[in-house]
């Protein structure tokens, strides 16, 4: 059967080649599936992860913040969704 495993990573800018600054794992196989490689975060960049076999569902919408609000940071804003697919 083939499950999915999902990999949030926030990135300090918008390029899949900007550092990683925070991420989070989601694994549909129950722990059957491979685990994120040792280290924390487990890519140092979105690049990494593609180059490791991760499929990008999603990156995120540039859109600039409102006046006043630049040096805001309530929130990770460069995030980016990535997917693969396991056979368990």
């Amino acid at each position: 059967m083939e499950r999915q495993q999902i990999l949030y990573l926030w990135a300090s800018g918008s390029a899949l080649d900007s550092g990683t600054v925070g991420w989070a794992f989601h694994d549909g196989t129950d722990g059957s599936g491979p685990a994120l490689p040792d280290g924390s975060p487990p890519y140092a960049t979105g690049v990494a992860a593609l180059r490791d076999g991760w499929m990008l569902l999603q990156s995120s919408q540039l859109t600039p913040p409102l006046p006043g609000e630049e040096h805001l940071n309530a929130y990770l804003e460069y995030e980016f969704v990535f997917e693969r697919r396991v056979t368990t």
